[in-house]
């Protein structure tokens, strides 16, 4: 499996053919996003929907949308933060800020070899830990998490939408 990061052309668009495969995977998570309320219709997810929510996503210093390929195939996508969102944060670590595993390919290990990949980059970067926070409503997503060696530091709010969540850490 590889994990690049994705580049915006020239005008700073995501480039077309990607962008496709990238809703494509988004679109196989409808359950994943009917929980996030992420997208108005989580049955009928749009390019141009996903567009926004990348360009979301990279609008924050020191975002990447980081891409998996397993044999030339999109199986996944994960979205992280060199920090936390908020400059006032006195948070010393790095944040995924979004999963995203073909939901055809659910359990077949690609999330825990990109989540190991995600912290191996953290680790080369000498960061010695990295956070996320899980939805509350996502009970498949905390096990997870907590599978991958994830601790529970507190309950908060999400910064978007407010919904509640719990914020997880692991040591790297």
């Amino acid at each position: 499996m590889i994990l690049l990061p994705l580049a915006p052309v020239e005008d700073g668009a995501l480039p077309g053919p990607v962008l496709t495969e990238i809703a494509t995977l988004y679109a196989t998570n409808h359950a994943f996003f009917e929980l996030s309320g992420d997208f108005p219709d989580p049955g009928r997810i749009t390019v141009e929907q996903v567009a926004a929510a990348l360009a979301d996503e990279l609008a924050h210093e020191g975002a990447e949308v980081l891409l998996a390929r397993s044999a030339g195939r999109l199986v996944g996508l994960a979205a992280t933060l060199a920090h936390h969102p908020d400059p006032a944060s006195e948070d010393p670590d790095p944040w995924i800020g979004l999963l995203l595993i073909d939901a055809t390919a659910h359990r077949e290990g690609y999330g825990r070899t990109v989540v190991a990949m995600v912290e191996d980059r953290f680790r080369a970067a000498g960061r010695s830990g990295v956070r996320i926070a899980v939805l509350d409503a996502n009970e498949k997503g905390l096990a997870f998490w907590e599978s991958q060696g994830y601790v529970t530091l507190r309950r908060a709010a999400d910064r978007e939408a407010g919904r509640p969540c719990t914020v997880l850490r692991k040591a790297l």
